[in-house]
């Protein structure tokens, strides 16, 4: 009995010893600036901490001395050897190379580009990675081209939140691409059998008659319903502080139970949770419970910082643990991207989730808020996550994205997706790719660094090229003796599959008048110079609003909700854009 009233006794002053030292200190510069989001590592705890905005910070651990590693990008690391009880004053030492290397990054990239004709876009906080519009290439020098065809659908619905306020669009938040394939137009089921059905056509360009446009459709195939596998769900949804706005978490809220309302009982769903700590909400429930799932989603609130890079760890784990083979396993993030605690940098975020995504675990992105929206981040980690991203501006659009289009946002028929295509020099002289364009700071494009994406049940992708056809191509469009314009390869593979596949694809000079064009594809035509015009790309002539009303309004169905409201949308843009008034004689 004496012994373990002693064992007690120790096991006391023991428990009680751990967590008994506080660290404290500041961070600051080289030039005595005081620096906030520092990260700084306990060695023996390997826990990740961070400075405040004044650049002091202040933990417990459990022990009287520690190893600490202090890193802040654009300064060098550094590692010290401290007594826990101590007041620390850090130093970082600027790094040398990071001026001249973010410098050399700009300049290598973008050529003969003019920064200072850009407009200087106030934005608050949000963040949109700066976008190069691809150029005109000549196709004597570089008939091959090819990009992915991983697209999102966010950009729309981000552009009609600026334009509904009666502001200006920052033009790098304006993805063409995006933005012409918002409404899945001109969809026709594959052959049986078939994953893919590939279409092209070929008309006059409407802003350019001496150029045309080539139209590439990509239609993927539909799942029954009956034949959906099952869903294995993670919500990780961000309830920090910067989430405490009726056009944030309430819209979330309220998106993520529509999702739930239409789940089956062979599907299950968790909840993680972020905000100030991380923690699993829900754990796996069957769909046939709706209720729990419900009644779990109504009682989030918001509030604390956003450690989004442990969240999305945790996330996965929960996903992993809760695996279905054969079925779809997808982590939905649901945040407005404004992490700041752990890995926070768009780099640290790619990384991780590259990572994470081997797990054969899935990833949407859905993204809310404005003010401090960080579209670039979301856009990285969708693309990096083999996933897909939304922006939800209004409680329509989380219907549209969780309802309406299901399948297609959660249930991929093919991953790893790109385009080749080899255009013919005797009929094509030079060549654009409308949209798809690249990141500043990427790497030399290549097809060895094309990286493909997921394509959703029932998706249609359309691509547009607007070409100079050469002598040839004029003379003999329209008689047997026409060559082909190009020459189409489809690279996918099966989801769970690494195995590659190929469709070849002829695409024929098929030229028709703009008019004679189906008119889903007029409506593409129409959403693409919407698209144009607002990003004042230097590849598009000066056409006024009236033009684009009259194209679109002439193929628009004005008993289709979203249609109708993109012609109120033009109208809108007319008002905040006006056109340039001409000179007389001009």
């Amino acid at each position: 009995m004496k012994k373990l009233v002693l064992y007690c006794i120790a096991l006391f002053f023991a428990s009680n010893a751990i967590g008994q030292y506080y660290l404290r200190g500041e961070i600051k510069s080289d030039k005595n600036l005081p620096l906030q989001n520092v990260k700084i590592f306990v060695h023996s705890a390997r826990t990740l901490f961070q400075s405040g905005n004044y650049g002091s910070f202040g933990f417990t651990v459990n022990k009287p001395y520690d190893s600490l590693t202090f890193s802040l990008e654009g300064f060098e690391s550094k590692s010290v050897y401290v007594k826990t009880s101590d007041w620390l004053n850090v130093t970082l030492k600027t790094a040398a190379d990071f001026a001249s290397k973010q410098k050399q990054k700009l300049i290598s990239v973008i050529k003969d580009y003019e920064q200072g004709s850009r407009y200087k876009w106030f934005t608050g906080d949000e963040t949109y990675f700066q976008l190069v519009e691809n150029d005109i290439v000549k196709t004597s020098k570089f008939p091959n081209t090819g990009f992915s065809l991983n697209v999102n659908k966010a950009s729309y619905s981000n552009v009609r939140r600026f334009l509904n306020t009666k502001s200006r669009v920052p033009p790098d938040a304006v993805r063409v691409e995006e933005m012409m394939n918002y409404f899945n137009l001109y969809y026709q089921e594959p052959p049986p059998g078939d994953v893919f059905q590939i279409r092209s056509h070929m008309s006059v360009c409407p802003w350019n008659p001496q150029k045309q446009l080539l139209y590439l459709n990509i239609n993927a195939k539909r799942l029954p319903l009956d034949k959906i596998p099952p869903g294995n769900f993670v919500f990780l949804v961000d309830v920090s502080g910067s989430m405490d706005d009726e056009k944030r978490l309430p819209l979330l809220k309220a998106g993520l139970q529509s999702l739930v309302k239409n789940l089956r009982d062979e599907d299950k769903v968790s909840i993680v949770i972020y905000g100030g700590t991380v923690a699993v909400w829900l754990q796996p429930t069957s769909g046939k419970d709706k209720k729990a799932i419900l009644t779990s989603i109504e009682e989030l609130n918001a509030g604390g910082d956003t450690p989004g890079e442990s969240a999305i760890r945790l996330a996965y784990k929960v996903a992993e643990n809760s695996f279905i083979p054969g079925g779809t396993n997808r982590v939905i993030l649901a945040t407005d991207g404004d992490f700041n605690v752990g890995e926070t940098s768009e780099k640290a975020l790619d990384e991780l989730i590259t990572k994470q995504k081997q797990s054969g675990v899935f990833l949407t992105c859905l993204g809310v808020g404005m003010g401090n929206f960080k579209d670039s981040k979301l856009q990285i980690l969708a693309k990096k996550g083999n996933g897909n991203y939304a922006y939800l501006d209004d409680q329509m659009e989380a219907e549209k994205v969780l309802v309406k289009e299901l399948t297609q946002t959660f249930y991929a028929v093919a991953d790893d997706v790109y385009m080749n295509i080899s255009f013919n020099p005797a009929m094509v002289k030079d060549y654009r790719l409308i949209g798809f364009d690249n990141k500043k700071d990427a790497l030399a494009d290549t097809d060895s660094d094309l990286e493909g994406g997921e394509i959703g049940s029932g998706n249609s992708t359309l691509a547009m090229f607007e070409i100079t056809p050469t002598d040839q191509n004029n003379f003999t469009t329209g008689t047997s003796v026409a060559d082909d314009i190009a020459t189409l390869q489809l690279k996918y593979s099966l989801c769970n599959d690494t195995t590659t596949k190929n469709i070849i694809y002829k695409v024929k000079d098929d030229l028709v008048p703009f008019e004679k064009l189906d008119k889903d594809l007029r409506l593409a035509t129409a959403v693409t110079m919407f698209a144009l015009k607002l990003k004042q790309s230097k590849f598009f002539p000066d056409v006024d609003w009236n033009s684009i009303l009259a194209i679109a309004s002439r193929v628009c169905n004005r008993s289709d909700y979203l249609q109708n409201e993109f012609m109120t949308l033009l109208e809108k843009a007319q008002k905040i854009y006006p056109d340039k008034k001409k000179k007389n004689g001009k």
